[in-house]
């Protein structure tokens, strides 16, 4: 094109009437996730949800997270249906630990250039995982940036948007010296420490996405991208009763990092490091990166997702119902006086 004749926005990057195609085909995928209290459909400016009946005094309870660069292993993968799940499940704990249940959720997906296929395949594993947890997909955002971002990547965040008594909230403020620990086991790393995974797996191992992962069936890409499970279907039948006091969400900073974000001043606690074996996934990073053990608790999980702090006297059936509904989930330690989280 010359630079006499005219620009459009097609010329400069973006295909509006391919955006509004690849945006009809999502709506289906919204539909599937609706129930009785969605009053919108895709295309408003705004998604329209009545809080449910039968709250006496409901608090609303919100959370937006991303993916981090977990994203770079789709790229390379060409497998884009799992992270959108991942998304979803982790903002989904997020508001879990405070008692909450989703109601419903966006997201946004911004994009160089936009590829129908992926664009799909992402928010299909969004409105999968939000069918998985029962919130309604109510709408969400897709950018086209084609000089932001490059060419075959994209970013993508959710919002979530949950529900719970106001005199069911979990705050913390009930734990006490003496509670116990209980664990729920992750699946692989859910959302965190690739950065440094990465580092390790692609250029200290040299291996591809394609690859044997070491000591797994299955390949690099299928071990870095197992889906951030949700919590909420194991731990939603124990939000009304007295085995559950509080709830840390494993996340960015590892055990060490979220479990004080749950305990009253002066409180602190002990993990039994003898209590559990850290998967495979994870003795590969520590033994391959050289990783120190303190760091490797501090960006990753090694394997507990969830942490349900309970008093002595429930732990043990708690752990037994958590088992019963397909959780691995044991007595990972106690709270006890101090600061801060200590292994032994």
């Amino acid at each position: 094109m010359s630079e006499s004749e005219g620009l459009d926005y097609r010329s400069a990057g973006v295909d509006l009437e391919r955006a509004e195609r690849t945006k009809e085909g999502l709506k289906e995928l919204l539909a599937a996730t609706r129930d009785e209290n969605t009053l919108s459909e895709l295309g408003l400016f705004g998604g329209l949800y009545a809080v449910p009946e039968g709250y006496q005094r409901p608090v609303l309870v919100s959370s937006a997270d991303g993916v981090g660069t977990k994203l770079k292993v789709a790229f390379l993968s060409r497998r884009h249906d799992t992270v959108g799940a991942d998304l979803v499940n982790h903002c989904v704990n997020d508001i879990l630990v405070q008692g909450a249940v989703p109601l419903f959720f966006l997201d946004y997906l911004a994009t160089g250039k936009l590829e129908t296929d992926v664009a799909e395949a992402v928010v299909a594993g969004v409105a999968r995982a939000c069918g998985e947890n029962g919130c309604a997909l109510l709408g969400g955002e897709t950018a086209e940036m084609p000089d932001f971002y490059e060419r075959g990547e994209y970013d993508l965040a959710g919002f979530i948007v949950g529900v719970v008594e106001r005199d069911a909230i979990l705050d913390g403020s009930r734990v006490e010296s003496g509670d116990l620990l209980v664990a729920l086991g992750s699946e692989g790393l859910h959302t965190n420490g690739y950065t440094l995974a990465r580092r390790i797996v692609f250029q200290r191992m040299g291996l591809t996405v394609h690859d044997p992962f070491p000591g797994e069936d299955g390949t690099v890409a299928d071990v870095l991208l197992q889906v951030h499970r949700t919590y909420l279907p194991s731990l939603r039948p124990e939000l009304e009763g007295d085995a559950v006091r509080a709830l840390a969400h494993v996340t960015g900073g590892g055990v060490p990092g979220n479990l004080p974000r749950i305990l009253p001043a002066g409180l602190g606690a002990r993990v039994e490091e003898d209590s559990w074996t850290a998967p495979n996934v994870f003795r590969v990073l520590e033994d391959a990166g050289g990783v120190a053990r303190e760091e490797m608790r501090r960006v990753f999980n090694m394997g507990v997702g969830m942490v349900a702090v309970s008093p002595v006297q429930e732990a043990e059936s708690l752990v037994a119902r958590l088992r019963e509904r397909g959780e691995t989930a044991w007595v990972l330690g106690e709270v006890m006086e101090g600061e801060g989280v200590q292994y032994h």
